[in-house]
Order: structure tokens, then C-alpha cells, then sequence
């Protein structure tokens, strides 16, 4: 029942949301001057707050209609170089003959859309030709198209890099860094000319049992029977999953907020005054981010929990436990490809150490072609997104994807 109570919900606030923003249009009519009665600009800027606040369950575009290479503008389209039920594998084509490094950029399955990684997209797009895992909310899959776990999330990696083609780059991003590393060894295991010649983690949880965060501590709290009672819902009839069951992205969502709430209520205080003050770049920033950050979409249920039992609480892959369709998986398999592990000082929610465990794992690459990052300075965001992710993390990206081309 907790979806539906939770659709309920957001449909009885809906009609009031569109009041609130129409309020808050009408109150704008009247802020003619410095004048304006302050009472006035705080009511409608506590209006516009309200409106603002609801969830949303699409993805947001990413917005790339162009990149500059080489001091040159190049057209940027969108397309959909391989589409699956469950996810699409999105191509950022560039109009432009310049050959560059193809890279597959493994967004997480975290309750988020793939736009969480536009910054990342802006940021590899001009020196690489730039292909997304695009997933999809699972709430829009119909029961029809089967399950979906933590093999199908690998099944999925592999063949995208068999449509990309031989010569490509992976770089995962936070959670599919198991999955990603689990798909490069299927393939090395398989002889597959597909794949990849460099391996990228990033703040992913490849062994969760090094300095454990609260993250990893709530998830070997409780028992995997107890993650399915209380976080696993149907879909409701009006959407064409109905009947799957899911982890909803607004638990998810909830979850992330609860970690920082103190946070997100200074900034949307901040959000007040910048209304009131008429800061509207301030106000826009804001808009920006919490657009973004309100998008959710579901989790297959399978995927989530199968998650939380191999990852978190069993740690498959470091134990060297880990299967896929049955068949173990070998990291030691891998033994061409180069291997660079990112992490961030202040993750509270992949500590160090967890990622670079990987680098023990794959213990037939040549110590040359693996290393480490720790970046300095940022939590688990900074790590692909912002300043230091733009000046200090992706150039020791870009440099191991260089060597290994």
C-alpha cells in the first residue's frame, strides 16, 4: 500500500501546487517596485516554494545542444544507438569527423536519472565520443518485459560495449562499478574483442567492508527479508508497469535527504530570501539543482535487493563469490585492460578504500597500467561533478583513457 499512499498523496497535492504557482504569478503582477509591501514578496515567494516542491517521475533533458572542440561550436544530437526495456544506450553524436576515444559512461541505478551525470556528460563530451546508460523508470516497464537484477544490469554493459564495438573506454560512476567490473571480466574470461581497454570506478562500493560508512552500516542492519517488507511496493494500475515490484525512487530520495536534512533546509531558506530579495540568479541556481534532484525514477525490485544482499551484506565480489548467470566471476581474468580507481576524502557514502579494492581484485594487470585517485577536499559528489571533478579528477580520467587507446 505504500505507493498508492504515496500517488494519493501527490495527486491530492497536485491541483494545490498549480494554485500555489498561480498565486504566486498573480503576487508577481503587483511587485512593481521597491515598494511593494514586503509581506507581499514573502507570500509569494512561499507560493512559489510550494509549487515548486513536488517530485517528478520523467527524465529531465540533458541539454547539450553544443560543444565546442578546438575552439570550434560542434551540433551535439542525442541517439539511441541501442534500446532495451529496461534501458537505452544513449550516443552523443558530435557533427564532426574527428575521431576520438569511444567511451560508455555507466550511470547508476540509484533512484536518479542518468541527467544526475550531465556535469560529467559537459565535462568528457569534447574529447570523447560520449555514450550514456540511459535507464529507464521502472514504473514505465511493463510486467511483460521480465526481470531485471544485478545479472541483467551486467548482461546489459556487455552488450552495449559489443554495439560500440572494439577499442572502447567504460567509466563507471558510484554503484555500477561491481556490474562494470564484473562485465569487463565476463568478456576478458570470454575473449571478447569487445572489451574494454580501460576501466574507470568511480566512488563505486567494490568492497564495502573497508572503513564501513552509515550507508554500508544500514544496509547490514537489517535482514534482506526486512528491505523487502518495508521498501518494496507495486507499481499502481495507472502506469504501464503496474504490478512490478520496485523500489520507489521517492524512498530513495528520502533516504539521500535524511543524510543532509539540515542541509536542504538551509537551502531552501536561502531559496526564500534570494525570492524575497529578487537574487534571481541565486533563485535559479536553486530552481536548477532541485529540478534535477526531484526527477526520480523506480528501481526494479530484483535489482535493488539482489544489491543490498551481494553487495552490501554478502560482498560477493571481493570474497570471490560473485556470479553471473551461475558462472564465476574472475577479475584476475583481466589482465590488458587499464584500471583507475577515483575516490573522494570526504565520502560519506563510499569511503576509501572500497573502490580501490578493485585494484587487489584485478591482480593480473601490470602494475603499470593501474592506479588511484584520491581526490582531495570532496564527498561522494565532487568526485564526478564540479570544480575539482572538472580541474583535477577528470584529467587523470582522460590521461589513463589517453594511455590505453
Amino acid at each position: 500500500m505504500m505507493y498508492q499512499v504515496y500517488q494519493a498523496q501527490a495527486d491530492l497535492l497536485h491541483p494545490l501546487r498549480q494554485f500555489a504557482r498561480v498565486g504566486a504569478n498573480l503576487a508577481g503582477l503587483f511587485d512593481v517596485s521597491r515598494y511593494t509591501p514586503p509581506l507581499m514578496r514573502q507570500f509569494a515567494a512561499a507560493l512559489t516554494i510550494f509549487a515548486e516542491a513536488g517530485l517528478t517521475h520523467q527524465r529531465p533533458p540533458f541539454g547539450i545542444p553544443t560543444v565546442t572542440v578546438r575552439s570550434e561550436t560542434i551540433a551535439v544530437t542525442e541517439e539511441a544507438a541501442d534500446d532495451m526495456p529496461f534501458g537505452t544506450l544513449l550516443h552523443f553524436r558530435k557533427d564532426s569527423a574527428l575521431i576520438q576515444p569511444r567511451v560508455l559512461l555507466v550511470a547508476p541505478m540509484s533512484g536518479h536519472f542518468a541527467t544526475l551525470l550531465r556535469g560529467t556528460v559537459e565535462v568528457m563530451l569534447p574529447e570523447h565520443d560520449l555514450y550514456i546508460t540511459d535507464w529507464k523508470n521502472a514504473r514505465d516497464v511493463p510486467l511483460s518485459e521480465g526481470r531485471f537484477g544485478l545479472d541483467e544490469f551486467t548482461d546489459h554493459l556487455v552488450r552495449w560495449l559489443g554495439v560500440m564495438g572494439p577499442g572502447s573506454h567504460i567509466v563507471a560512476v558510484c554503484q555500477p562499478a561491481v556490474p562494470a567490473l564484473a562485465a569487463a571480466a565476463v568478456m576478458a574470461e570470454g575473449g571478447d574483442p569487445a572489451q574494454p581497454r580501460s576501466i574507470t570506478l568511480m566512488a563505486g562500493p567494490i568492497d564495502t567492508r573497508v572503513n564501513p560508512t552509515r550507508v554500508n552500516e544500514l544496509a547490514a542492519s537489517r535482514s534482506i527479508d526486512w528491505f523487502e517488507r518495508h521498501l518494496i511496493s507495486a507499481v499502481p494500475w495507472r502506469y504501464p508497469g503496474a504490478f512490478r515490484h520496485v523500489y520507489p525512487g521517492f524512498l530513495q530520495l528520502s533516504a539521500f535527504m535524511s543524510m543532509n536534512l539540515d542541509r536542504h533546509i538551509s537551502a531552501h531558506f536561502t531559496q526564500l530570501r534570494s525570492l524575497v530579495g529578487g537574487d534571481e540568479a541565486s533563485a535559479e541556481a536553486h530552481r536548477k539543482f532541485y529540478d534535477e534532484y526531484g526527477a526520480v525514477m523506480d528501481l526494479p525490485a530484483e535489482f535493488y535487493l539482489e544489491t543490498v544482499r551481494r553487495v552490501f551484506q554478502e560482498h560477493d565480489l571481493p570474497r570471490g563469490e560473485l556470479t553471473w548467470h551461475r558462472q564465476k566471476v574472475r577479475p584476475e581474468a583481466i589482465r590488458r585492460t587499464g584500471l583507475l580507481t577515483v575516490e573522494g576524502e570526504r565520502d560519506d557514502i563510499c569511503a576509501i578504500g572500497q573502490t580501490m579494492a578493485a585494484l587487489d581484485l584485478c591482480s593480473r594487470i601490470p602494475v603499470n597500467l593501474k592506479q588511484n585517485h584520491v581526490q582531495t577536499g570532496v564527498g561522494h559528489y565532487g568526485v564526478f561533478s564540479g570544480r575539482r571533478w572538472t580541474r583535477e579528477v577528470y584529467p587523470r580520467v582522460r590521461e589513463m583513457i589517453q594511455v590505453m587507446n
